[in-house]
């Protein structure tokens, strides 16, 4: 299974927090975490794939946070699960009631935690049939496969055959350098002259077309470029 999902940690243990990102990033995620619900709900909760939330913290509790988050249109679909020192019966029926989509008792393992998210997000996948397949991301930076866009925070953004074939590489292989030569015989036809100049000049106007996510192109001076997640 693809791992470009975003989730969102909700925790008022800082320390759990910093430990569950680490290990969840380590697994592919892009993770964001808060350490209140109010923290949370200041943020662009709609782009994220999915909510680790905390049911006991100061102030609102997670199952509140969870109600209203469902009442709202645009993250009423975003799956939750829930994490909770209070293993009662009532507790997880009441998770359940409110949508939650799975629902993990502390102390837990790192390795159940991932496990369970894993199952959660195929299951979201396949209910969604093949859109979520078909589309490469990078927090608010998306990539439909099948219809050959893109679009950032939602806005649809043009883009030419090859800066979408460059962008489409370089997202599906992060981190990794390639160098002009590779750029230029994955994506330009072997029958077509292209020097390097092209290339950076292509490399250029993506930049400038994804905006805030130019800085995740990177050169890598004497190799090539790269996109750093």
């Amino acid at each position: 299974m693809d791992n470009n999902y975003r989730i969102l940690v909700v925790d008022d243990e800082q320390d759990l927090c910093e430990i569950l990102k680490f290990n969840l990033e380590t697994d592919g995620y892009a993770v964001e975490t808060a350490n209140s619900a109010e923290e949370a709900l200041k943020m662009d909760i709609a782009g994220f794939d999915l909510l680790l939330l905390d049911v006991m913290m100061g102030g609102m509790s997670g199952f509140a946070m969870a109600k209203k988050l469902k009442s709202d249109p645009a993250t009423k679909d975003i799956p939750v699960v829930f994490l909770t020192a209070r293993d009662t019966e009532n507790d997880t029926v009441t998770g359940f009631n409110l949508g939650a989509d799975d629902y993990i008792s502390k102390p837990f393992s790192i390795r159940e935690v991932l496990v369970r998210i894993r199952a959660v997000l195929r299951r979201t996948a396949e209910k969604n049939g093949e859109q979520q397949a078909n589309v490469l991301r990078y927090q608010g930076l998306e990539l439909n496969l099948d219809k050959k866009t893109v679009s950032i925070d939602g806005e649809d953004v043009p883009f030419t055959k090859t800066e979408f074939e460059i962008l489409h590489l370089l997202l599906d292989e992060k981190g990794r350098v390639f160098s002009r030569q590779e750029l230029i015989d994955r994506i330009w036809p072997k029958d077509v002259l292209v020097l390097d100049r092209t290339v950076d000049v292509n490399i250029t106007r993506l930049r400038k077309k994804i905006g805030k996510f130019s800085k995740c192109i990177v050169t890598r001076l004497g190799f090539g470029y790269y996109f750093d997640a």
